[in-house]
């Protein structure tokens, strides 16, 4: 349950949360999404996000921004 979400999201199931919002296609690059967030249902707090695939779309690389900082993970699809 995301208890420090401070948004409609709080006190709601992390599992089937919708982490991810307002991302639209880049206006250089249609393979990247941008311009929406990202939330931590951890510590309940929203970064401005941008999704890129990598490796043949086997991988997506998420990107969260705060300010001038950022932190990439790459996420890996299952299959």
């Amino acid at each position: 349950v995301c208890e420090k979400c401070t948004d409609e999201r709080k006190g709601q199931p992390v599992l089937g949360m919708t982490i991810l919002r307002n991302l639209k296609p880049g206006a250089d690059d249609k393979t990247v999404f941008e311009g929406g967030d990202i939330t931590d249902p951890n510590n309940g707090k929203v970064y401005r996000a941008r999704l890129k695939p990598v490796d043949g779309g086997r991988k997506l690389e998420m990107r969260g921004y705060i300010g001038p900082f950022y932190r990439t993970q790459v996420w890996l699809r299952v299959e």
